[in-house]
């Protein structure tokens, strides 16, 4: 049976962290750090999404500066709302949530953003510093998720790992991140070939594809830490009947709800050969929110 890797409690250890080094700030006279989070729409995952991250400034002491934007809103607008948190002395970061509503393209709109204040570390600027092992703001999710393996113990250097996904929010940078501690990294995605057979090489297989239950029990070699980054929705009976078959409580959730949330991993067969696996909900998710609050305390301290 595998050891389940607690996001949560994790997440809330590094939140601990934040909260005491921000007092530590204000005892000595200094200003608490500062977030602005930009919305742009009314996306509603977006706006839970937002919502927590006000909830963890406020429990951490950071101050949270929302700017709330309609669906219609120009690229000149959301231009000039992001230079003007460029030039404002007391925000350290500044995160513009996404999707971004169509046209508006999100690639140009993070290019603007002052890399100093780039807390969800993808601008190019950052993402060349983390390409060249510099000290620089990371991406959130993978970032935190570094983070936990330290903290559970994982040992990386020497050992194979398998990123499935090449996003730049977490794919791209995980495998980065995991080559600088010594791992021997693969990215894989849709066009590999014989994917399973990847798999059931990786000491470390990190799952970000977004497809529920894409990664089966027998994809996993005996021992490995999954760590499974996905969050899938999933409605459909039939799905759920196959990726859950091992996952009852899942399953039970999807019939009388009609519908539960997952991951990349078919957990209950993951369970029963990995060593390690984070669980969805309570993996990764929460991570998210503690590595964005973590890069804002890091862009004030940077700042002066």
């Amino acid at each position: 049976m595998a050891q389940i890797l607690d996001g949560k409690a994790h997440a809330d250890r590094m939140l601990e962290v934040v909260r005491t080094s921000v007092e530590a700030r204000i005892s000595a006279g200094l200003r608490a750090p500062c977030l602005a989070v930009v919305l742009v729409g009314e996306n509603p995952a977006s706006q839970v999404y937002v919502k927590n991250k006000v909830a963890a400034c406020i429990r951490t002491g950071i101050r949270s500066l929302e700017r709330f934007l309609p669906e219609t809103t120009s690229s000149s607008t959301l231009l000039a709302t992001i230079l003007q948190l460029n030039e404002a002395p007391d925000v350290d970061g500044i995160l513009v949530q996404l999707p971004l509503p169509k046209p508006l393209d999100a690639k140009a709109i993070v290019q603007r953003i002052d890399p100093a204040k780039d807390v969800d570390g993808l601008h190019p600027l950052n993402q060349g510093l983390l390409f060249q092992g510099q000290k620089g703001l990371r991406p959130c999710t993978p970032n935190a998720v570094m983070n936990m393996l330290k903290a559970y113990g994982v040992v990386m250097q020497g050992k194979r790992a398998v990123v499935l996904g090449r996003s730049e929010i977490v794919g791209k940078p995980m495998a980065l991140m995991l080559l600088e501690e010594q791992a021997t990294v693969t990215i894989a995605h849709s066009r590999t070939l014989d994917l399973p057979a990847l798999c059931r090489e990786a000491d470390i297989l990190v799952a970000a594809m977004g497809q529920p239950g894409l990664v089966e029990g027998s994809w996993i070699k005996p021992g490995a830490v999954v760590v499974d980054v996905g969050i899938n929705r999933v409605e459909k009976l039939g799905l759920g009947e196959r990726i859950f078959a091992k996952d009852p409580k899942k399953l039970e959730t999807l019939k009388a709800k009609g519908s539960v949330l997952c991951g990349d991993v078919r957990y209950g067969e993951a369970f029963e050969v990995a060593g390690a696996i984070t669980p969805v909900p309570g993996g990764v998710g929460p991570l998210t929110i503690a590595g964005l609050l973590m890069n804002t305390l890091q862009a004030c301290e940077a700042r002066g």
